[in-house]
């Protein structure tokens, strides 16, 4: 506690103005030119120094034809921009709220979210909302929708079951979305000509999510009808990052959401498995807290909607236009 109260005893005399005029001469370079700036005298600006050095307890700057800070003076100069730089963001930002508008928004979404349109959404609303920042949370779609209650989380993206179906919560199907059964550059089949089947893969290597979750389950309920459920996966994780990882570096069949499968198809690296029947996943759903809206949300949500994964151009096109005059209104 001691320390702690020495620590602070000297900032106390510190003036957020302090601050602002320290930036100014290690800008300027000289003391006239600081005290020009700053419409003060030299004698001014000579008394206004050596009343924060006093405050600081140490020399700040090397007086000489150009002043130079000392070791102490770039510690303060680290200090200044820090707490300039967040008194200008929270200013921003208490503007915002008292405009009625929200100056961050937290999303929360599973990898198929992720995969399925949040990207070109967070792009387009923030071309509408440049004052807004997006933080975006990857994680269980259970430990997301908690976060709706304490409001950590605005808006969080996952698959449509009982769990969204609370009082307190709204909701808005993204698209449908089915499991896919992959390859990586890994696999003994990444450079075959022939298509590649579930016959083709069947007794490799599988990388599976955990049992319990969704993908396992529906990923489970497939093999049964093929006939299959004597297929124990050789490795289990929920983390995609690492699944790719398993499947770039070795010998092993991989399971994910077809949005998942089919972005990085796109970027070259995972190859579908052919499957003779659908393996359903399930709706892709944007949840809300009904106690908890603003309108700069629902703007987010309306940018979901319009870039939802598979919906045609000309319609995500519509959609903003609508969403867009929809703003103006509100």
């Amino acid at each position: 506690m001691i320390e702690r109260s020495e620590g602070l005893s000297w900032a106390r005399g510190i003036k957020v103005r302090h601050l602002e005029s320290f930036l100014v001469l290690d800008e300027a370079g000289t003391l006239t030119e600081a005290a020009a700036r700053l419409h003060m005298t030299q004698s001014a600006m000579s008394h206004w120094l050596a009343e924060l050095e006093r405050v600081a307890g140490t020399p700040l700057v090397v007086r000489g034809r150009k002043v130079q800070l000392t070791p102490a003076g770039h510690l303060l100069k680290r200090l200044a921009i820090t707490v300039l730089g967040d008194i200008v963001r929270t200013g921003r930002e208490m503007h915002a709220v008292a405009a009625g508008r929200v100056p961050r928004l937290n999303v929360g979404s599973v990898w198929a979210g992720i995969a399925g349109g949040l990207p070109e959404a967070v792009t387009a609303f923030q071309q509408r909302h440049v004052d807004v920042a997006v933080s975006i949370h990857d994680g269980l779609f259970d430990d997301l929708l908690k976060g709706l209650d304490t409001r950590a989380m605005d808006a969080v993206i996952g698959v449509l079951d009982a769990r969204a179906h609370q009082p307190q919560l709204a909701h808005h199907v993204l698209f449908d979305d089915q499991v896919s059964i992959v390859i990586g550059q890994g696999s003994k089949h990444w450079h075959s000509d022939q298509p590649l089947g579930f016959a083709d893969v069947l007794r490799e290597q599988w990388v599976m999510p955990p049992l319990g979750t969704l993908t396992r389950i529906q990923m489970d309920a497939y093999l049964i009808e093929q006939q299959a459920s004597w297929l124990v996966p050789k490795a289990e994780t929920a983390s995609l990052a690492m699944m790719q990882a398993l499947l770039h570096k070795g010998d092993y069949v991989g399971v994910c959401a077809e949005s998942m499968a089919d972005y990085m198809a796109s970027l070259g690296l995972f190859r579908k498995v052919a499957t003779d029947s659908n393996i359903r996943f399930g709706p892709i759903t944007v949840v809300w807290n009904r106690e908890h809206v603003s309108a700069t949300l629902m703007d987010f949500i309306d940018c979901l909607k319009a870039h939802a994964r598979g919906l045609p151009a000309a319609q995500v096109q519509g959609a903003l236009a609508l969403s867009g005059r929809a703003s103006v209104r509100s």
